[in-house]
């Protein structure tokens, strides 16, 4: 939850203009506040205007804009040494946080026009590490579905049903907490998801998926769900305290079923079973690239080839085809 009162007016302005022009979600509005929030205690500390040595114990509803006004490219790229040094941030963090401070002082200075230089203009984005994404494999897959229809668990309908999506349709966990009853399409075989910057998609459901969802209809809740900000009412997974279900209890459900297959939840999570479903699809179906980057909801193609690895079988089964193989 943001509190509005603990930051300075120049950055609630720039959240109010997240989310009425550049339309970002909710939680992109949060990792905004977060981020911006430690860039400017740490301009605090960095200037001296603080006897606190605790970053988080920083108060910033008081900065003006003048002290915006001093920044630099340099204070800037000392922040971003700081998250390293005191933080070990991983590169994929500090990218984040660059790309916000880069829309904030964008904003500070082409829209509200609070400053003339804007100190962020030549930041660089940190160069990421490439790394393979880490995905079940197909027998893998088929032994979390087969431990998770277990009648021994009560939520056995639902907690299938949610395992299936993810296997099969490569949603991101937002995304499939959202999904709301009216956002399926049982005719056309469709679902509408708001995924990433509050982007609409559509995500067509293969036959396994429309048995999974009319499978648990059959026991979901039809009473006593509550009417709160979550529209729960209109959620189509719910909790057992019937409201919508929440990040956090499918979280739970993904580590302990893969647990009960046998399988390290410390090296699969929620989201490597979206990195499963891509690269299934990729490798076994012949998906085009691009058909699989409109399915994930990728704004660039250059995400969705990380999916286009060779597995190690390939690797291997090209060395053998070497003519000089039998020699």
């Amino acid at each position: 939850m943001i509190r509005r009162e603990e930051n300075p007016e120049f950055l609630n302005s720039f959240l109010d203009y997240s989310i009425t022009i550049l339309n970002k979600s909710p939680n992109s509005i949060k990792e905004y506040n977060y981020d911006l929030a430690t860039f400017l205690r740490f301009i605090k500390l960095h200037f001296h205007m603080t006897k606190e040595v605790e970053l988080k114990e920083i108060k910033i509803n008081d900065m003006t804009i003048d002290t915006i006004k001093k920044i630099t490219l340099d204070d800037i790229h000392a922040f971003i040494s700081y998250l390293m040094r005191e933080y070990h941030s991983k590169s994929t963090t500090r990218a984040r946080k660059v790309s916000t401070i880069r829309i904030f002082f964008q904003y500070l200075s082409r829209k509200a026009k609070l400053i003339e230089v804007n100190p962020a203009q030549d930041l660089e984005t940190p160069k990421l590490e490439k790394r393979l994404p880490k995905y079940l494999s197909l027998e893998d897959s088929k032994k979390l579905l087969n431990v998770t229809w277990n009648e021994d668990n009560r939520n056995y309908e639902r907690d299938y049903a949610i395992i299936t999506l993810f296997l099969n349709c490569g949603m991101r966990l937002s995304e499939l907490v959202g999904i709301n009853m009216q956002d399926i399409d049982f005719y056309d075989c469709k679902l509408n998801i708001i995924g990433k910057g509050n982007k609409e998609r559509t995500i067509y459901l293969n036959k396994a998926c429309m048995k999974v969802i009319h499978d648990y209809l059959k026991v979901r809740p039809k009473e006593g769900i509550k009417h709160d900000s979550k529209f729960s009412d209109k959620a189509l997974f719910l909790s057992e305290r019937k409201t919508r279900i929440s990040n956090r209890t499918v979280e739970n459900i993904v580590t302990n079923q893969l647990k009960m297959a046998g399988l390290d939840p410390k090296k699969y999570s929620v989201h490597k079973l979206r990195h499963t479903a891509a690269t299934l699809m990729y490798q076994y179906g012949q998906v085009d690239i691009r058909a699989l980057q409109e399915l994930l909801g990728h704004e660039s193609i250059a995400t969705t080839e990380i999916y286009t690895h060779v597995s190690n079988d390939q690797v291997r089964n090209a060395v053998e085809s070497n003519p000089l193989a039998n020699l």
